[in-house]
C-alpha cells in the first residue's frame, strides 16, 4: 500500500494506490488511481509488478486490447511502465457504481502470454450537489396539524463515497423542522415537518431555502428555494395504503405496459377529498420511463428500459388533496432481464498460418466472448461448428484458446474455413459467429515419388549423339521449394565405363540423352538408376531403375565363312563326273552379326558358267548339281553366290565358288594352273600399272632435280676457276673412257634366268 498525499490548488487529498497480483493461468493485477489524472500520470510499473524483463516487453510485441471500453492507458513498452492515456471522469465511466474500475488485457507473443489488469478509479470531489429545480412551491392549509410531512426534492450529486450527498439542511424558520431519511440503496431524502401551526393571518406565505451538502474538502452545496402558500382550512392529509409497493417489469416492455396501481384516501369530502397522484422530484432519471396516471394512480411504462443499465428503479410518488396536504409511498420496479444481447467475440491474437508439423495443442489464437445479460442469459457456451482438427480451450473467464486437436497434413488439407459459434443459455438462445481462415505451411515431409516402379525405353542403335531418349517424372505433394524435383544419374558402370559416357539425365526436365552414338553389336542394355531429389532442407529423394534396350538396325552385311577367300591359289571343289542328281558339291556358310530379322540370311546363284548344272539352297546355302553330270560338261565350272540378310534395306556379300568337274585331281591341276594364273594377272593389272605411273614419275623428279643440281655446281665452279691464275688439270677417273655412248663398262656381261610358273607376278 502506497499513501501519497496530494497538495492541488482545487483540492487536498490522499491517493491510495493498492496492488494485487494473483497468477493462476495468467496473472491479475490490480491497481488504484485518483480520476481527472493527467494525460501521461503513471499508473503503475507493469513489468516490475509481473517479475518480468522490458526486453521480453518488446520481443514479446506487448501491446494491451481494451474490449469496448475506452483506451484510458497506455503502455510504454519501452519502460515497462502504463501511463494514463486520457484523463479519466469516474462519473462518466461508472455513474454511481462503486467501486469503479475498468479492465483490459496485456497479451505477449513467443511464448504466448495473457494479463489482466484492472484499474480501479477512486472517487475526487469534483462535483456538487444539484437539485433538478431551482425553485419549489408548496400550498399548505393553516389547518395542518403538527406533524404533517412535506416530501422535498432529492439533490443529485455524482460522486460517491464521503464525497457524495451526506446531509441536508432547512433555513431557520419558526413553524418547520428537516428530518433526513435514507433509501435502501443509500440515497438520502428529506422531508420537512410541520412542527409550529401555521397562521395565515400573520405568514400568508414563506420562503425557506433547502441546503445539500457533501463531505468533500473542500465542502461543496446546492440550494432550492421553497416558497409555502398558507390555505385555509384542509385537517386531512391523504394516506397511502402501502409505504412500498413492489413491482416488476420485462427490459424492453413496449410503451404502454402496465406496471403498479398505487392507492392513496382522503378522509376529506367535496374538493379537499380529491387526490391527484404525481411523481416526486426525488430524482431526474425517470423522466421520459415512467408514467403516472394522476386520477387513477395507474403507472405504466412510456420509455425504453433497459437491464444492462438499471436493474432496479425506486420512485416516490406523492398524493395532494384539494388543499395542498400531500402523503407519499415508495415504489420498487424491479427490471426482468430478457436474452436481448448476444454474445461478442473479441479477437485478442490469431495467427493465420502454422506449420502442418504443428503438434496436437499448438495455440492458433485467443478470442475473448462476453455477453452483457446476467443469469442463464449470459452464461456462455464456445465451440467450432465444423469437424476440424481445432478445438476451443477455456483458460480464464471469457477467454477461450483456439488450439490444435489433432496432426495436420497439409498435402491432405491445405486451408481451413472455422467457424466458431458462441451461443448463451437464453430462450430462445442467441449466438454469434465468427469465421477464421488457418493456412497449414508445408514442412519437407514427402520425398518425390515416381509412378512407375521401373521405365523401360528402346532406342535404335548408330543414333544421333544428344537425342532425347525418355523423359521421367516424378512428384512431390508437397508445395513450393520442397516440391521443387531434381534429377540426378547414379553413378554406376557399365562395363569398364561410366553410365555418364553412354546416358546423361537433365537435372530439371528429367528428360534421359544419349551422350554418344549405341553399337547394338557392342551393348544390348543400358541398366542404371536416377535419383528425384527435392529442394527441401533437409532434401528428400526416391531412386527409379531405369532400362534402356539398344534395338538392333541392319548396319552389318553377311560375312562369308566358308569358302575362304584368299588373294593366293584357288580353291575348287570336285564333283566326279558319275555325281548323280541332288549330289552335295559344298555349302556356303556366312553369317550377320546383326540380330533377328536383320540376321535371317537367303542364298541366290547370282552367276555360273553352267546354270542349268547347279542350284544354292535358299536357306542353307547348299550347293548340289540339278541334273546328271555328263562327259560334256567343262571341267571348269565358275559359281557366284549372293547372300542377302533380311533387314531394310536388306545387305548381301558375294562369294565366288570354283567347281571342278573331274574324276582325277591331274586333270584338275593342269586346268586350273592357267586359269588361275590368267585370273591372277587381270585381277593385279590395274594394280602395276598404278605402280608403274608412280615409279616413272618419281624418276622423272629426281632426274630434274639431279640435273639442276649438276647444273649450279658447275656454274660455282666456273666461277672459282675465272678468277684463279693456277692452271686447270682436268682429272678421271680410273677407267674412264671419253668415247661418246658407249658407257664406263669395259666387258659385256650375259644373265641367264630360270622361273617358276607363278613369277611373272614377282
Amino acid at each position: 500500500t502506497l499513501l501519497v498525499k496530494f497538495n492541488k490548488i482545487r483540492m487536498s487529498q490522499i491517493l491510495l494506490i493498492l496492488l494485487y497480483l494473483v497468477c493462476n493461468v495468467g496473472c491479475q493485477i490490480r491497481y488504484s488511481i485518483p480520476e481527472e489524472m493527467k494525460k501521461g500520470s503513471l499508473v503503475g510499473n507493469i513489468a516490475s509488478d509481473l517479475g518480468i524483463n522490458v526486453q521480453r516487453l518488446r520481443s514479446g510485441r506487448a501491446r494491451i486490447v481494451t474490449g469496448e471500453n475506452s483506451q484510458y492507458a497506455e503502455l510504454k513498452a519501452d519502460k515497462g511502465m502504463f501511463v494514463v492515456n486520457e484523463r479519466v471522469d469516474r462519473e462518466k465511466l461508472c455513474g454511481d457504481m462503486t467501486p469503479c474500475s475498468f479492465s483490459f488485457d496485456l497479451i505477449l507473443e513467443n511464448p504466448m502470454e495473457l494479463h489482466h489488469i484492472t484499474v480501479e478509479v477512486l472517487d475526487m470531489n469534483d462535483n456538487s450537489p444539484f437539485f433538478h429545480q431551482h425553485d419549489m412551491q408548496l400550498t399548505i392549509g393553516e389547518s395542518a396539524a403538527p406533524g404533517a410531512r412535506f416530501v422535498l426534492p432529492t439533490a443529485n450529486d455524482p460522486d460517491v463515497g464521503v464525497n457524495g450527498l451526506q446531509e441536508y439542511y432547512l433555513s431557520p424558520n419558526d413553524n418547520f423542522v428537516l428530518k433526513t431519511h435514507s433509501n435502501s440503496d443509500g440515497r438520502k431524502y428529506a422531508e420537512m415537518v410541520l412542527e409550529k401551526p401555521l397562521d395565515r393571518e400573520r405568514h400568508p406565505n414563506l420562503s425557506l431555502k433547502l441546503i445539500a451538502v457533501d463531505g468533500g474538502t473542500p465542502q461543496k452545496s446546492g440550494t432550492v428555494n421553497i416558497e409555502i402558500f398558507v390555505l385555509d382550512a384542509n385537517d386531512n392529509s391523504p394516506v397511502f395504503n402501502q409505504t412500498v409497493y413492489k413491482a416488476s417489469v420485462r427490459e424492453h416492455a413496449p410503451k404502454g405496459t402496465y406496471i403498479i396501481t398505487v392507492n392513496a384516501t382522503d378522509a376529506d369530502s367535496g374538493s379537499n377529498g380529491l387526490i391527484y397522484y404525481s411523481f416526486s422530484k426525488m430524482q431526474g432519471s425517470i423522466d421520459g420511463i415512467f408514467d403516472i396516471d394522476k386520477i387513477t394512480g395507474v403507472i405504466s411504462l412510456s420509455g425504453s428500459i433497459d437491464f444492462e443499465k438499471n436493474k432496479k428503479h425506486e420512485l416516490r410518488i406523492d398524493a395532494k388533496d384539494q388543499g395542498g396536504l400531500t402523503d407519499s409511498c415508495k415504489v420498487i420496479i424491479e427490471v426482468t432481464d430478457v436474452n436481448d444481447n448476444a454474445p461478442t467475440i473479441t479477437v485478442m491474437s490469431f495467427s493465420s498460418s502454422v506449420s502442418e508439423d504443428s503438434p496436437p495443442g499448438t495455440t492458433i489464437g485467443i478470442i475473448n466472448v462476453k455477453d452483457l445479460d446476467s443469469g442463464d442469459n449470459g452464461q456462455v457456451n464456445c465451440r467450432i461448428e465444423q469437424n476440424t482438427p481445432f478445438k476451443i480451450k477455456s483458460n480464464l473467464k471469457t477467454y477461450y484458446t483456439l488450439v490444435t486437436d489433432a496432426l495436420l497434413d497439409r498435402e491432405s488439407v491445405s486451408d481451413y474455413n472455422i467457424t466458431v459459434i458462441a451461443s448463451d443459455a437464453g430462450t430462445p438462445a442467441l449466438s454469434t459467429k465468427k469465421n477464421f481462415n488457418i493456412k497449414i505451411s508445408d514442412v519437407n515431409d514427402n520425398a518425390p515419388v515416381f509412378p512407375q516402379a521401373v521405365y523401360s525405353a528402346y532406342v535404335v542403335e548408330n543414333n544421333s549423339p544428344g537425342v532425347s531418349v525418355l523423359t521421367l517424372r516424378a512428384k512431390d505433394p508437397d508445395e513450393n521449394q520442397n516440391a521443387r524435383i531434381s534429377y540426378i544419374l547414379e553413378d554406376t558402370d557399365i562395363g569398364a565405363s561410366p553410365i555418364s559416357e553412354y546416358i546423361s539425365v537433365n537435372a530439371e526436365s528429367g528428360v534421359i540423352h544419349a551422350v554418344k552414338s549405341f553399337d547394338y553389336e557392342q551393348i544390348k542394355q543400358l541398366v542404371f538408376m536416377v535419383r528425384a531429389q527435392d529442394g527441401g532442407s533437409p532434401p528428400l529423394s526416391s531412386n527409379v531403375s531405369v532400362r534402356i534396350l539398344i534395338q538392333d538396325q541392319n548396319d552389318n552385311p553377311p560375312q562369308v565363312l566358308y569358302p575362304v577367300q584368299t588373294g593366293g591359289s584357288m580353291v575348287a571343289e570336285m564333283v566326279p563326273r558319275s555325281a548323280d542328281v541332288g549330289y552335295l558339291v559344298t555349302k556356303v556358310v556366312a553369317v550377320d552379326v546383326d540380330s533377328g530379322q536383320n540376321a535371317w540370311l537367303s542364298y541366290k546363284l547370282q552367276k555360273a558358267t553352267d546354270r542349268a548344272l547347279f542350284e544354292v539352297g535358299l536357306q542353307n546355302g547348299e550347293i548340289r548339281t540339278v541334273r546328271q553330270v555328263s562327259d560334256k560338261d567343262a571341267v571348269k565350272q565358275r559359281l557366284s553366290v549372293i547372300v542377302e540378310d533380311n533387314g531394310q534395306p536388306s545387305r548381301s556379300a558375294t562369294v565366288i565358288v570354283n567347281v571342278a568337274v573331274a574324276d582325277s585331281f591331274p586333270e584338275v591341276l593342269s586346268e586350273f594352273t592357267d586359269f588361275a594364273q590368267d585370273k591372277e594377272y587381270n585381277d593385279n593389272l590395274t594394280f602395276y600399272l598404278v605402280l608403274a605411273l608412280a615409279v616413272v614419275s618419281f624418276l622423272f623428279i629426281t632426274c630434274l632435280v639431279v640435273i639442276v643440281s649438276v647444273k649450279i655446281y658447275r656454274w660455282r665452279q666456273s666461277r672459282i676457276l675465272y678468277h684463279s691464275s693456277l692452271p686447270v688439270i682436268p682429272y678421271y677417273p680410273p677407267r674412264y673412257s671419253d668415247t661418246l655412248g658407249t658407257g664406263t663398262l669395259q666387258h659385256v656381261y650375259n644373265y641367264e634366268v630360270c622361273r617358276t610358273t607363278d613369277s611373272r607376278k614377282s
